[in-house]
């Protein structure tokens, strides 16, 4: 690009128009439902809090995802009672806090990096003994800090 060619194009790129006001205008109510999908973060903990309680708890919302779901699974492998009610709706018959129950199989967490981290920690406030595994890429992750 020639010198005269670049000068003109800084100058483009450094001047632009003012802002302008944009108007908006009124409109009618709004009606409907929204579904705002759940939070895997929130939900890994929904079953997770439902295998430490006693009793029942009922969980409306939760992200359904692989990740979610497998945390789901270790918590029926360690005891809780799971059960899917609807779309996002599951309830939860909790071990209780201190009865846990060692798991026969391997807790099986695929790639829920977030579900195998805080199921370690409960885990290791039981005394029950439990082998975790997941799929090549949660292998590759640390969690050494986890397990000091």
């Amino acid at each position: 690009m020639a010198p005269a060619q670049q000068a003109s194009r800084r100058e483009d790129l450094s001047s632009h128009d003012a802002p302008r006001p944009l108007a908006a205008r009124r409109s009618g109510p709004l009606k409907g439902r929204l579904r705002v999908p759940g939070d895997k973060s929130i939900s890994h903990r929904a079953f997770i809090f439902g295998l430490l309680a006693v009793g029942e708890t009922r969980i409306e919302g939760l992200l359904e995802g692989d990740d979610v779901l497998r945390t789901g699974a270790a918590c029926r492998a360690l005891g809780a009672a799971i059960e899917r009610t609807g779309e996002g709706a599951w309830l939860v018959r909790g071990a209780g806090l201190g009865s846990l129950l060692a798991p026969r199989e391997t807790l099986d967490f695929g790639n829920a990096g977030t579900g195998s981290r805080l199921m370690m920690g409960v885990v290791g406030g039981h005394p029950i003994t439990a082998r975790f595994d997941g799929d090549a890429s949660l292998r590759k992750r640390p969690m050494r800090r986890i397990l000091d």
